[in-house]
C-alpha cells in the first residue's frame, strides 16, 4: 500500500481504515504499509518506498492510496532493475499513469484503476465491477467483459464527511457506451490512461519510442477531476496524434468523463452537453488521424465511480462488430 502522490490517508485516516478492512474482505490480502503511505513526503521519500516494494519477495502486488500532482517527480528516483526483476503487478490512475508508463518503458504490465481512497474506504461497500476486477488483477487473472453498472457519480462525499464512509456520492443513471469506426474487432495491448498526465509524460520526454511501438494497440484515455473542456481534450488529443500514436494503434477506448466536482455540479443536461461536446472532439480527432480505428466512448475506468480496473500493457479486445469489449488480467 503506497503514496506514490498525495498522502490522502495521512488526512482522511477514517476513509483509508475502512479501506483496509475491505480491501482484505474482498481480495483474502494482508495489505502491508510503507513510511510515506499516511505522509508528506519528498519525492526521493516515496521513489525509495517503491523500491522497497519491489525489492520484497513477500510483496506480491502494489496499490496506489489516490492520485495526486507531482508523481512525474518520483520516476527518475525509480530502480528499473528491481522492477525487472520481479514484475509483480501496480494498480493505480489518474497521476498513476507516471508510474504505470513508467513500468511499460521497462517491459513491466500494470493495471489501470484502483486506489484505495476513493474506490474501497467510501461508500456503503465496494462496487461490484470494482471487486470483481481488482480480484482479477490481483487473484485470479482470466477475462472479463467490460459491462455498464447503469449509475455514475463523478465524486464522493468529501472525506472529511462521516457520511462518506456510509453513502454513495450523487449517482445517475448512465446513458449507452456509443462505438465508431469499422464494424471490427481488434485484440492488442493497452497503452494510456489520463490524457492530462499524457501531455505531461510526452513532454517530460517519458516515452522513448518510435510510434510503431504501438502498433496494433489499444489507445486509453480518459479525463481527470479538473474537467478539461473539450477544446481542451481535442488538442492534447490533436498533438498525440501529430506525434503519430493515434495512427499506430488499431482501437481507442475513450473513458466516461466526470463534469462536475465538489464545489460545481451543473444540471443534468449541462453535463450530458459536456460529456457529449468530449466525446464528439475526440472521435472527429481519432477519425482524422486513424479512420480504421475502432472507437467506443463512454467505459468507465477513469475519474467516475463505479470504475473498472483495466490492464494497462495487457491484453484487450475491443470488437466493433459486436458490441463488446473484453480485458485480459492473466
Amino acid at each position: 500500500m503506497l503514496s506514490p502522490s498525495f498522502a490522502a490517508p495521512a488526512y482522511f485516516p477514517a476513509v483509508h481504515e475502512q479501506a483496509m478492512v475491505r480491501l482484505r474482505e474482498v481480495t483474502g490480502l494482508e495489505p502491508v504499509e510503507y513510511a510515506t503511505t499516511r505522509a508528506d513526503s519528498s519525492a526521493e521519500a516515496r521513489a525509495s518506498d517503491i523500491n522497497a516494494a519491489f525489492a520484497d519477495p513477500d510483496i506480491r502486488a502494489i496499490l496506489a492510496t489516490v492520485g495526486g500532482d507531482d508523481q512525474i517527480t518520483v520516476v527518475r528516483h525509480l530502480d528499473p532493475a528491481l522492477a525487472r526483476a520481479d514484475p509483480k503487478p501496480f494498480l493505480g490512475y489518474s497521476d498513476n499513469t507516471n508510474l504505470l508508463n513508467w513500468l511499460w518503458v521497462n517491459g513491466v504490465a500494470g493495471f489501470y484503476g484502483g486506489s484505495t481512497q476513493v474506490h474501497l474506504g467510501p461508500g456503503p461497500g465496494v462496487d461490484a465491477v470494482h471487486a470483481a476486477s481488482l480480484r482479477a488483477a490481483l487473484l485470479s487473472g482470466g477475462a472479463l467483459e467490460l459491462s455498464e453498472p447503469g449509475e455514475s457519480e463523478d465524486t464522493g462525499r468529501p472525506w472529511d464527511d462521516p457520511t462518506a464512509l456510509t453513502a454513495y456520492g450523487e449517482r445517475e443513471a448512465t446513458e449507452p457506451w456509443t462505438w465508431h469506426g469499422p464494424a471490427r474487432s481488434v485484440t492488442g495491448r493497452t497503452w494510456g490512461g489520463c490524457l492530462e498526465v499524457l501531455e505531461w509524460i510526452l513532454t517530460a520526454d517519458r516515452f522513448p519510442f518510435p510510434p510503431r511501438v504501438l502498433d496494433g494497440g489499444v489507445l486509453l484515455v480518459e479525463t481527470s477531476e479538473e474537467l478539461p473542456s473539450a477544446q481542451t481534450v481535442g488538442r492534447i488529443l490533436r498533438s498525440i496524434g501529430e506525434r503519430g500514436l493515434l495512427s499506430a494503434v488499431d482501437a481507442v477506448v475513450i473513458a466516461r468523463p466526470p463534469t462536475s466536482d465538489l464545489e460545481h455540479r451543473p444540471p443534468t443536461d449541462e453535463r450530458r452537453r459536456l460529456r457529449d461536446a468530449q466525446r464528439d472532439v475526440v472521435t472527429a480527432t481519432v477519425a482524422t488521424y486513424n479512420p480504421e480505428a475502432v472507437v467506443v466512448v463512454g467505459i468507465p475506468f477513469g475519474h467516475t465511480r463505479p470504475q473498472w480496473i483495466v490492464p494497462y500493457g495487457g491484453t484487450m479486445t475491443v470488437d466493433g462488430e459486436r458490441q463488446r469489449v473484453v480485458a485480459d488480467y492473466s
